[in-house]
């Protein structure tokens, strides 16, 4: 008794010191964890859209490692990795999220929530239905996938469904009926946590509160356009993402500095709003950003150099 009064002394000076340079630091009983520890979501995107705050990320086609670890420790919320227009290249995605995995995070939070998510967009357009990949995708470990041209509700509702793991008997959000095979060793070890706890957040945010996955919708297409808002209407739709509209334009038949662009994205964001989902667009410098904030885009792509300039702009 006498030696662990000692040791408990010992220790309470120590986390004395700590308190004193602002950390926070709980000792608590084996297999028991601090509330204040542990983020309601893992995935620091949902965090942010949970609480009503727009998130901000960047492209990437560089799958190397030191990639990986710079953008792990950069001060944005996603990065999305372009498969698009490049290899679908599995076995690089899986290093690359390897690389993300930062140990100093970890400890400093005192949870596996990472600062960054792992987003990646495939080369199969929604009228292909291919459901292939975003198994691939889901059981590497990524916390959420970008559908390109997505031109009805059809196609989002299949892209949700391939998302989800069947529901149980006993599920508060049975539908829609999720697709997805059950293989999830590579998620639950990038994840950090138990296959059970994996299970619980590995679903589709908001149709579940819980869930940790994003499903965003890329609308590219005059179709897409036509059906923005029964797109945003289907349950388990977290984000609609239409990039820098290159694509719309070319479908419009327009250059990308018409009028009827600009009319089409915001045809876009108010069916988002109208349902209450995050909209995304590309904004590549400081007045792009505060203009596109400004009108209630929540996803914002851009360089790590503008948000930096942005977010000086904004704290003077």
């Amino acid at each position: 008794m006498k030696l662990f009064r000692v040791i408990w002394k010992s220790v309470d000076r120590l986390a004395t010191r700590i308190a004193a340079l602002g950390v926070t630091w709980i000792i608590m009983p084996a297999n028991t964890v601090s509330a204040q520890q542990v983020p309601k979501h893992l995935n620091p995107v949902i965090e942010k859209l949970a609480a009503g705050k727009p998130f901000f990320g960047v492209q990437s086609a560089d799958l190397s490692l030191e990639n990986a670890r710079s953008l792990a420790r950069a001060d944005i919320d996603y990065v999305y990795l372009d498969m698009e227009h490049g290899p679908m290249d599995f076995e690089g995605l899986h290093r690359f999220t390897v690389g993300m995995i930062d140990k100093a995070t970890i400890l400093k939070k005192g949870n596996a929530q990472p600062n960054v998510a792992v987003f990646a967009r495939f080369a199969p357009y929604g009228r292909e239905q291919a459901q292939w990949f975003v198994k691939q995708a889901l059981d590497i470990g990524l916390m959420g996938v970008i559908f390109n041209g997505i031109d009805n509700p059809e196609q989002a509702l299949l892209a949700v469904r391939n998302m989800r793991y069947p529901q149980r008997k006993t599920s508060k959000y049975p539908d829609p009926p999720g697709l997805r095979g059950y293989a999830p060793a590579s998620a639950v070890w990038w994840w950090g946590i138990p296959e059970a706890e994996y299970e619980r957040h590995a679903d589709v945010w908001p149709l579940n509160p819980d869930g940790d996955l994003l499903a965003i919708m890329m609308i590219e297409t005059s179709e897409g356009l036509k059906n923005a808002d029964s797109i945003a209407a289907v349950p388990g739709v977290g984000a609609i993402f239409v990039g820098a509209g290159a694509d719309l334009s070319q479908y419009l038949g327009v250059e990308r500095n018409a009028p009827e662009l600009e009319q089409a994205l915001q045809t876009i964001l108010k069916a988002c709003q109208t349902h209450n989902v995050a909209c995304g667009i590309t904004a590549l410098n400081v007045r792009e950003i505060a203009k596109r904030v400004a009108e209630g885009w929540k996803m914002i792509r851009t360089s790590e150099a503008a948000l930096n300039q942005w977010r000086a702009s904004v704290a003077r």
